[in-house]
């Protein structure tokens, strides 16, 4: 049996977790944690999409999306209305979800600044290329 320390999945699990904790740690003042700042952040980018487009443009399962958009939608950040038939669900920010991750940023970039330094520049810039040649096996997979 492999040792779970030389096991790619749950090394990067792990790590996924603890970046995760001290960024919505950083980001508890806004109220908004990081899976939400994402969400809002490519809605404001890309404009109204599918829930199913969203949930892939993050590279999340869809259930996992429906389940934060229940809490922005109850804090009236998001809307969702009915798309094109009658499967289909459309998000888009509103405006009070724009001036939530407005406030919001700065403490994200506080949250980045602190674990590139924590890891230096060059480290995490390698990092960054390694994790992106992972997901776009994915990618690979899915085509």
């Amino acid at each position: 049996m492999i040792a779970d320390v030389q096991c790619l999945c749950t090394t990067a699990r792990a790590a996924s977790r603890e970046l995760t904790r001290r960024y919505d740690a950083a980001l508890r003042p806004s109220g908004l944690r990081t899976t939400q700042l994402s969400l809002l952040s490519r809605l404001e980018d890309e404009g109204p999409m599918t829930v199913s487009r969203l949930a892939a443009r993050l590279g999340l399962e869809r259930t996992s999306v429906t389940r934060e958009l229940a809490v922005l939608t109850g804090r009236r950040l998001v809307t969702v209305t009915a798309g094109s038939d009658r499967r289909s669900r459309v998000v888009a920010l509103t405006p009070s979800g724009s001036t939530a991750l407005t406030a919001a940023w700065p403490y994200w970039e506080e949250a980045q600044a602190a674990a590139f330094a924590g890891l230096g520049r060059e480290r995490t810039a390698r990092l960054l290329d390694e994790l992106r040649a992972v997901a776009a096996l994915g990618r690979e997979a899915a085509a």
